[in-house]
């Protein structure tokens, strides 16, 4: 994105009421089909920062410019660290599309999503008046909101979700005696580590079994797992430039043995493509590949498992790290 953002303190509405532009699929994202998208010429404060390295996976991004072209609910699922919020925020950063991620942990409650009364001053005088929260507002907007985490969600909070979720959805505020209509150009996604049957795996803790019904109100769900090698390969390449790209592509192989561990049930913590390019940063940053590894995934691993994560890394590097079998024989 070449213009800068408009940047307008206190300001609620959105710059531009609705899109004014169409994008080109093809041109803009470099996927073969003929499909053209609404869009922004201008940018609010609220459009996420443009990453111009950022590598798209194909099918995740057609999901996803199907729920902006044509109102689609759209759930991006996957491990940790596979950038499925980040692929929205891209996707909203070409389309000049303002968005809004809120994470669902355990500490988000209806009222923060609903809104509440709130006592301010009038005319010198104390009054209460009901303030709106993030939901009600983003419904009346312009925007792509993103429900972070959407499996680690409150029963409360769900249900408060579960209305809107319909192409039409309506959210009524009992307090206030309102029927909020959605925007025309509102757009509704989530992400989740799970698709709502629940942790099964251990890795989640906190996630739920998501209503079968509510499930069903999501439109698109598509799955955002770890890349191919030379993809993610080039990615981490571009992110860390200073760090040559065969030793880029050996660390990748790490993260591949993990994964594979992983799946095999031999470890329980994985690599993710996040992990690989903190650990690159970090080697640019030590100059020292074993070093930064130790610090940016084998310390965050099981005891018990180091010396096969360790392992994982004299095979790919030739070298024995101090966790390593030959070291502590």
């Amino acid at each position: 994105m070449t213009d800068s953002k408009t940047q307008t303190e206190n300001r609620d509405a959105t710059i531009l009421a609705a899109p004014d532009i169409e994008l080109d699929v093809r041109e803009t994202f470099g996927i073969d089909i003929d499909m053209k998208v609404p869009a922004f010429s201008v940018a609010d404060e609220r459009v996420p920062d443009l990453d111009e390295t950022y590598v798209f996976d194909p099918d995740t991004t057609l999901a996803i410019l199907a729920g902006f072209a044509f109102n689609r609910r759209v759930m991006v699922q996957g491990y940790h660290g596979t950038g499925k919020s980040t692929h929205i925020e891209q996707v909203a950063a070409r389309l000049k599309w303002p968005c809004i991620r809120i994470n669902l942990d355990a500490h988000i409650s209806r009222i923060d999503l609903i809104g509440r009364d709130a006592i301010v001053l009038r005319g010198g005088m104390q009054v209460t008046e009901f303030r709106e929260g993030l939901l009600p507002w983003a419904l009346q907007h312009p925007v792509a909101l993103v429900f972070d985490e959407y499996d680690a969600g409150r029963p409360d909070v769900m249900f408060v979700i579960q209305r809107i979720l319909e192409t039409e959805g309506k959210l009524t505020l009992l307090d206030q005696n309102r029927v909020i209509r959605p925007d025309k150009h509102f757009r509704l996604f989530a992400t989740a580590n799970t698709v709502g049957l629940g942790d099964t795996s251990g890795l989640y803790h906190g996630t739920q079994q998501i209503n079968q019904g509510q499930m069903d109100r999501w439109n698109l769900v598509v799955a955002l797992n770890y890349l191919p090698h030379a993809t993610e390969t080039g990615i981490v390449a571009a992110k860390v430039p200073q760090i040559d790209k065969s030793v880029i592509a050996n660390m990748v192989k790490v993260a591949d043995f993990s994964r594979q561990g992983f799946m095999n049930g031999d470890i329980s913590t994985v690599m993710s493509p996040r992990t690989v390019i903190t650990w690159a940063q970090n080697a640019a940053i030590f100059n020292d590949v074993g070093f930064a590894f130790r610090l940016s995934f084998l310390n965050k691993c099981d005891e018990t498992e180091r010396m096969l994560v360790a392992e994982y890394y004299q095979r790919v590097f030739g070298q024995d790290l101090p966790e390593s079998v030959v070291a502590k024989a």
